[in-house]
């Protein structure tokens, strides 16, 4: 596993690959990239609500798996 300073969100590796891969001298990679760089602020937001709903559940006691509280949070279950 990386080292916690050397790790990359999926939104960070995404706009790397992004980047050396599209030509960003055109239109729509640009347009990508942009697309990218504002969804790294929405899952820095969301990545710490869903770090303090974990540790509000072990604080009052509830013992959940991080992939259950994932799951149950961001409902990636199909119905």
């Amino acid at each position: 596993m990386e080292n916690q300073r050397e790790m990359k969100t999926p939104m960070q590796e995404l706009l790397e690959w992004v980047r050396a891969t599209l030509p960003m001298d055109l239109d729509t990679p640009r347009l990508i990239e942009e697309k990218i760089e504002s969804m790294l602020e929405k899952e820095e937001k969301v990545m710490c609500e869903f770090a303090k709903l974990y540790d509000d559940d072990l604080s009052n006691g509830i013992i959940r798996t991080r992939e259950d509280l994932f799951n149950e949070t961001f409902n990636t279950k199909e119905r």
